[in-house]
This record gives structure tokens, C-alpha cells and sequence, in this order.
């Protein structure tokens, strides 16, 4: 029975591990902007999208002199595409943070009200492009498919998803910890009016903040796309449980959100394995029996990025 559980739980952890990078690119753009972003969602559906057009001759970029390089083998083409695809929907998170430079000092309203309005254009926006028909994300023959071990036979992608997301989660700790620069956007998340009596530029910081949480977002889509598929709406699929991580991890804890992630991710993977129509209502269950006890989250501390 126990061995029956196993790839549940690699697929739990796999699902958990994406969840916690969406999530922490969403908490670093709260801890510096002091804005819920209700647009990092429509940015992972973004990231998603860049990559199948960077993947596949058929997926949205139909350019002549795209052609030479859909000739590259598959392993390449992916390769630029977990660069490219961040890198645009970083560019596109830059400017949607200039938009929002005039909702600062405002009632946090106007801000959550842009950040809305942006996720519908960036949804539209991506079904003028694409249409609305449901695409699969192309991988290479290396990372796809499955194999036999134990009698038991485990999704390759899964696994690799996993150790890339634990990777790209241990980078960005180190970056924040052990870095002068992420020591900069900690501060900036505990009190961005000292960042600035330092001498820091706070409205750089904050533009290079959002860019780069958008752009965790567009990666979080591209290594996700081939297991949820790539639909306009996947954006909301993927924001509603950052949203519960950041609540259930508590919002002071890079390690509590990480640590959320995974809890959501087990919960979901495993309720689908026994009762499927449960398996989204879970995360709430489980959110909600964590904050009755403890409403503050798992670890929340006063700083949103404090480790």
C-alpha cells in the first residue's frame, strides 16, 4: 500500500515545489510594492505561452525567420526557452509596475484594481495571439515519458520538475541571503523609507523587484505547462494557490511558504489519488485548519522575505 503511494507523493512534491516558486515570486512583490498582485497569475499563463511559441512552429509566432531556428534540436530550443520566456514576462511585469507607480501612496485599492484589470488584458491578450484552444508544451525526448523501477513506473518529467524547481528555490535563498543585492530587497521588504535615507534608489529597486517576481512567475509556467496543460485561464489555476500558500506559509517566511507549497502540493496529489472531485478542495480544508489554530501561518514573521 505504502509503495502504491510513492509516485503519488514524487508528484505531491513536484506540484509543491512549482506552487512554492509561484508563491515566492508573488511575496517578493508584496513585501516591496506593499501590492497584491492579482496579475501574477495571467504572468505564469504568459511564460507558458512564450514557451510554446519558442518550442513549436505552430505555437503563436509564425515568422519567417523563426524557421532556422525550429530546425534546432529540441534540447536547445528548450533551453532558450526557460531563458527567453522569463525574461519577457520579467520585461512585461517592469511595465505593469511603471503603470502602477501612480497608485503609490493611494489607498492599496487602486493598486489591486490595476493589477485586476491587467490580468484580463493580459488574458485577452493572449487569446487575440493564441486563441483559445488548449496547447501542450513540446519537452524533449530526454525529460518526458516514464521508466520502470521498483515495479512501479514514475513520470520522468515529474522528477525533473522537482530537483529544477528545489535547484531554482535554493538560488533564490542564496540570493537573498547571501548576496548584497538580496539584502537590499530584504530590506526593502522590511522598511523601503530606511532603503532609501541609505542612499538605494526605491523606485529602481521596486521596478527590478516586480520584474524579477514576474519573471519567477514565467518560469513556474514553463516547467508547469506540461503538467497542467496551457490555457488562457491557467492563470487563475495557478494564483489562487499562492494565494493560500503565502496565507498558510504565513507572510513574514521564505521557509514557511516553501514549506506550505509542499504541504498544498502532498494534500492535492494525494486526495486526487483516493476521492478526485476533493483534491482542490483540500488546500482549503487544509488552510483552514492550520489558521484556526494558528493565524498567522506556519512561520509569519514581520518581513515578508525574513528566512
Amino acid at each position: 500500500m505504502l509503495l502504491d503511494l510513492i509516485p503519488h507523493i514524487i508528484n505531491g512534491l513536484a506540484l509543491g515545489l512549482l506552487f512554492a516558486l509561484l508563491a515566492l515570486g508573488f511575496m517578493l512583490i508584496i513585501g516591496v510594492m506593499e501590492v497584491i498582485n492579482l496579475a501574477h497569475g495571467s504572468l505564469f499563463a504568459l511564460g507558458a505561452y512564450v514557451a510554446l511559441a519558442m518550442m513549436a512552429p505552430d505555437g503563436g509566432l509564425p515568422f519567417a525567420f523563426m524557421e532556422p531556428y525550429y530546425a534546432l534540436p529540441a534540447v536547445p530550443r528548450y533551453l532558450i526557452a526557460l531563458v527567453v520566456g522569463p525574461l519577457v514576462v520579467g520585461l512585461v511585469g517592469m511595465g505593469l509596475e511603471l503603470c502602477l507607480r501612480r497608485t503609490y501612496g493611494s489607498d492599496p485599492l487602486y493598486g489591486l484594481l490595476l493589477t485586476f484589470g491587467a490580468a484580463l488584458v493580459l488574458e485577452e491578450t493572449i487569446r487575440e495571439i493564441w486563441g483559445s484552444s488548449e496547447y501542450a508544451l513540446p519537452i524533449p525526448r530526454g525529460i518526458s515519458g516514464g521508466f520502470i523501477a521498483g515495479d512501479l513506473i514514475w513520470s520522468t518529467y515529474r522528477i525533473y520538475a522537482a530537483v529544477f524547481a528545489a535547484g531554482l528555490i535554493g538560488v533564490l535563498w542564496l540570493f537573498l541571503n547571501k548576496t548584497p543585492y538580496g539584502a537590499v530587497i530584504k530590506a526593502g521588504a522590511h522598511d523601503s523609507e530606511m532603503v532609501r535615507a541609505l542612499g538605494y534608489n526605491l523606485t529602481r529597486l521596486r521596478l527590478l523587484v516586480f520584474g524579477f517576481g514576474a519573471a519567477l512567475a514565467g518560469i513556474a509556467g514553463i516547467v508547469m505547462a506540461p503538467i497542467w496543460g496551457i490555457r488562457p485561464v491557467v492563470g487563475v489555476d495557478a494564483v489562487i494557490p499562492a494565494f493560500v500558500i503565502i496565507v498558510l506559509g504565513g507572510v513574514g517566511s521564505f521557509w514557511g511558504a516553501v514549506s506550505a507549497g509542499i504541504m498544498v502540493g502532498l494534500v492535492v496529489a494525494l486526495t486526487a489519488a483516493f476521492l478526485t472531485d476533493w483534491s482542490l478542495l483540500s488546500m482549503y480544508l487544509l488552510l483552514l485548519a492550520v489558521v484556526t489554530f494558528r493565524s498567522r501561518g506556519l512561520a509569519g514573521k514581520s518581513s515578508v522575505l525574513e528566512a
